[in-house]
């Protein structure tokens, strides 16, 4: 058996920089398992992951080898020390437009004026077997057309790391199943991130007995995608604020904001506010904050997300990946707590449920 995973990324972004780099971290550093949240997954390891086709419309990156692309401007993710990255022989193609290119980011990169290229093509010639979406938040119709491409058209496995909601769609589910074709999303839930924290925050004071009445997430960051959150995101406050209350059995209000903060660059800080009342009615009130380097914490998902749909498609499984999705995107069709998440996805890998 093949044992690489030939993936497409639409979107070379900083999440496609901390992913392919840190890929390369643990092919050079094969004895090293710090930060992987599974080193096997069903046989399958992380550096299995090869990038066979990628997609973008910075001029800085589209007709460069992915291994330039992904250092190119406005990239600024984490660099892991010490790794260098080898061409690859993927050339950046340049993919449509649509709404992926909002007035507010063109002081940070130039549109390539090359031609769109023929995605489903691309797709084909390059033998991916899955094509996973980084594109910027609100790009709903970029993000449809990629979706369309890869369930309908070329029907390979899709992965939605942003919060257009495709995965949780009902028409996408059904063409997916018909066309045998794995999903995973919407959204990701960072390795160690802002809605996890809060998530297991609201989680352990519902089980203490603690009343939750109002609460909020303040994230900010000096990357392109809190420049691009702070002008149209309101489809992440959605999924971050869902994710959160979708867990209490009680109407809580919850307020989430970002703000773009170019001196931090890829590193992101979550701040958490939560009033509540304990025994008799008494005031509780909770604040806690985070830093983390953000787009690692989002690749490190992403590894885990590739092997489970590989998964998939060697069992020619179709249709929402249910556990997957619970226990690792913040939108997913089926909110359930983490706890339970993470045992269905190991019996997902067990072959102890079909999703």
């Amino acid at each position: 058996m093949d044992k690489k995973i030939k993936v497409a990324i639409a979107g070379v972004g900083n999440c496609t920089q901390a992913l392919v780099s840190g890929i390369e971290y643990y092919r050079q550093n094969p004895d090293d398992t710090r930060g992987l949240m599974n080193v096997d997954i069903g046989g399958y390891k992380a550096t299995d992951i090869e990038i066979v086709a990628a997609f973008d419309i910075n001029a800085a990156k589209v007709g460069k080898d992915l291994s330039e692309a992904i250092f190119a401007e406005p990239n600024r993710a984490y660099k892991y020390a010490g790794i260098t990255i080898k061409p690859t022989g993927v050339i950046v193609k340049k993919g449509p437009v649509y709404d992926g290119n909002p007035p507010f980011l063109n002081e940070f990169y130039t549109l390539s004026d090359a031609p769109a290229c023929d995605v489903a093509q691309v797709l084909k010639d390059s033998g991916a077997e899955m094509l996973m979406n980084f594109i910027p938040t609100e790009s709903h119709e970029a993000a449809k057309f990629y979706a369309d491409v890869a369930i309908k058209q070329v029907k390979i496995g899709f992965i939605n790391g942003m919060p257009t909601l495709i995965v949780s769609d009902p028409e996408y589910q059904k063409i997916a199943v018909q066309n045998g074709v794995p999903l995973i999303g919407d959204d990701v839930k960072s390795q160690f991130g802002g809605t996890i924290i809060h998530r297991a925050l609201a989680t352990v004071m519902n089980d203490r007995g603690i009343h939750l009445s109002e609460t909020y997430q303040l994230n900010y960051a000096g990357n392109t995608d809190f420049a691009n959150l702070m002008a149209r995101g309101k489809s992440k406050h959605k999924t971050k604020q869902e994710a959160v209350t979708s867990l209490m059995p009680y109407p809580i209000t919850m307020s989430t904001g970002f703000t773009y903060v170019e001196l931090m660059k890829d590193r992101k800080t979550s701040i958490f506010w939560i009033n509540g009342s304990n025994f008799g009615n008494t005031p509780l009130h909770l604040e806690a904050k985070l830093e983390v380097e953000d787009s690692a914490n989002f690749a490190g998902v992403i590894a885990d997300m590739v092997r489970y749909m590989r998964i998939a498609l060697d069992r020619k499984v179709s249709g929402v990946l249910a556990s997957a999705c619970s226990f690792l995107t913040k939108h997913p069709p089926v909110q359930i707590p983490d706890g339970e998440a993470v045992l269905a996805v190991k019996e997902f890998v067990e072959g102890k449920r079909e999703r």
